[in-house]
């Protein structure tokens, strides 16, 4: 059995989330600022009349902050609880693998919460992201307090 993954670059590594989690993919747009977010939300944008947190994965995995292009993309997703956006610096392909060749996080990378697992090529690896399991239960609550007070 084969999953489907939508493959993302941050910097030069690759990512990638599972397609059933992915809405769409977008240019970037302009980004409002949420006042009294957590750390990990960059803003919010308005798609089709509803809010939309933007969420900083550069910060969660620790890569160096740079200015938001024009160029990069905008993943519009879902968790379990709410609808999010992440900003990709470009989105490469939709692809295939089988759930075999995905080694699980734990036995890699044991200390990062926010990874599935991890598919590994010749040329390197691609990270797969467990979007549940971005924000801590502490952050889901600031961010639906800055929501509502927005």
């Amino acid at each position: 059995m084969t999953d489907q993954y939508i493959v993302f670059i941050l910097d030069t590594q690759r990512y990638a989330l599972h397609l059933t989690v992915v809405d769409r993919v977008v240019r970037m747009v302009h980004i409002t600022p949420l006042p009294h977010a957590p750390d990990v939300v960059l803003g919010v944008v308005n798609l089709e009349g509803q809010v939309i947190p933007v969420m900083n994965i550069r910060q969660r995995f620790n890569l160096p902050a740079r200015e938001i292009a024009l160029t990069d993309r905008l993943i519009f997703a879902h968790t379990a609880r709410r609808p999010v956006a992440l900003v990709a610096d470009t989105v490469t392909e939709v692809a295939e693998w089988s759930a075999e060749s995905l080694i699980p996080a734990e036995e890699i990378l044991p200390e990062v919460k926010y990874l599935e697992g991890v598919i590994k090529f010749r040329d390197g690896l691609i990270l797969i992201h467990d979007l549940d399991k971005f924000l801590s239960l502490e952050e889901e609550h600031s961010l639906d307090l800055a929501l509502d007070s927005a």
